[in-house]
């Protein structure tokens, strides 16, 4: 989501830029004007709170400009402050605190130019659990596949507006596995021997086959969900969610196995929710020069000395719950076959270790082998079968290392 954000950042600023011209328009970019962008979501969960600050980019810049250097802390109305310290790319609260509810929080910046920023009061929402996460074989737009939903009440009818997001983990298995391995190993030269009759022996790469020394079958791999994904129920008679947050084609090879997904549900204000649904809405508006332009618009998060500035995001204060959810294509979709491979090119290629003409192949091997494409399958003598890394080695793309909340 963070990195959502920065694009969208820059989509306002060019946005404002252009203000509401429809008509063609060669973009140049000669007036532009820097802004503060600052997400920050404080939550009910007791751990070192993060508030992220950095500056909009320009179009020939490669990525946002991280603000330093700032003096960031948060205020309640009970007198105490949560003073937050610089990490990597983030500002994270010294100490571990969580939001506690009828309280009123405020963020507060100073950066390092002396410009000082503060947000509107804030307080905890509605604190509601998501009930559960269901996965059931579903048809969805003519595409047969596993459709996940979120499930969760609200007996008081006070949440009514949601976000999530989420992290799926999947369990891979390369298809054409084999227990060894191949390397290149340097012979040196080797002089003549007159004593014993032996004759010089140039320098030479012979080829070693040997058993795998770490694990290369089976691999897992996460994925953040990197949209911004919103629920209400203002229309419903009551506050039932009931959403489906995620669906996965039985053709998508991420289900192969075993799937988990981890899912967290932010109870979010009228205001907040606003905010993030203008900024969805933004992201599919069809661009910048698109008639749709909408100008510039503000977050929750002001200027001191210049309450005209452009500042660009949102401080919440949100009650978060979570759930995990396993489930096995197997379970699913018993007696059907696995969904094609993350590599599509598993074909085995035939090599013969010699120097010559056809079918003498040696230097292509080797080659093939020192760059990391080709991987051992089968050999025999100077015959080899050999596939593409990723069909027989699946830490060529993910990683072999079991995470900690997986459960078989």
């Amino acid at each position: 989501m963070k990195n959502f954000t920065y694009k969208i950042s820059l989509f306002l600023i060019l946005a404002f830029t252009v203000s509401s011209c429809t008509e063609q328009y060669v973009f140049q970019n000669t007036d532009f004007e820097s802004a503060l962008v600052v997400e920050g979501t404080i939550t009910n969960e007791l751990k070192n709170q993060t508030i992220k600050l950095s500056k909009v980019y320009e179009l020939e810049e490669s990525g946002p400009k991280l603000e330093k250097g700032a003096n960031v802390f948060i205020t309640d109305d009970q007198g105490n402050q949560y003073q937050f310290e610089e990490k990597d790319t983030l500002y994270a609260s010294i100490t571990p605190f969580k939001a506690e509810p009828g309280r009123k929080y405020q963020l507060k910046i100073r950066t390092n130019t002396g410009k000082n920023y503060t947000s509107d009061e804030q307080v905890l929402t509605t604190e509601t659990k998501i009930d559960n996460l269901t996965a059931t074989v579903a048809n969805v737009n003519g595409q047969k596949g596993v459709q996940i939903k979120v499930n969760g009440y609200d007996p008081n009818n006070t949440s009514k507006y949601y976000r999530y997001e989420y992290v799926e983990t999947y369990k891979i298995e390369a298809p054409l596995w084999s227990p060894f391995e191949t390397s290149i190993v340097n012979v040196p030269a080797v002089p003549a021997n007159p004593e014993l009759g032996t004759p010089a022996e140039p320098a030479r790469e012979d080829i070693l086959v040997s058993l795998r020394t770490k694990e290369t079958k089976t691999c897992f791999s996460s994925k953040k969900s990197n949209e911004i994904i919103l629920n209400n129920t203002n229309s419903l008679s009551e506050d039932r969610v009931n959403f489906p947050i995620r669906f996965i084609s039985n053709q998508n090879y991420i289900i192969s196995y075993r799937y988990s997904i981890f899912v967290k549900q932010y109870i979010q204000n009228l205001a907040a929710y606003t905010y993030y649904k203008t900024l969805k809405d933004l992201s599919s508006s069809g661009g910048v020069l698109s008639p749709k332009q909408p100008g510039f618009f503000y977050g929750n998060i002001q200027s001191v000395e210049n309450p005209s500035e452009k500042v660009i995001g949102f401080f919440e204060v949100s009650a978060v719950s979570s759930e995990r959810l396993f489930f096995n294509y197997s379970d699913l979709f018993p007696g059907e076959p696995l969904p094609p491979y993350y590599e599509s090119d598993c074909e085995v290629r035939q090599f013969v270790d010699c120097i010559g003409d056809p079918p003498c192949s040696g230097a292509q091997l080797r080659s093939g082998i020192l760059s990391r494409y080709l991987v051992h399958l089968s050999s025999s003598g100077t015959s080899y079968s050999m596939v593409k890394a990723a069909c027989g080695d699946c830490t060529s793309f993910s990683s072999n290392i079991v995470p900690p909340f997986w459960v078989d």
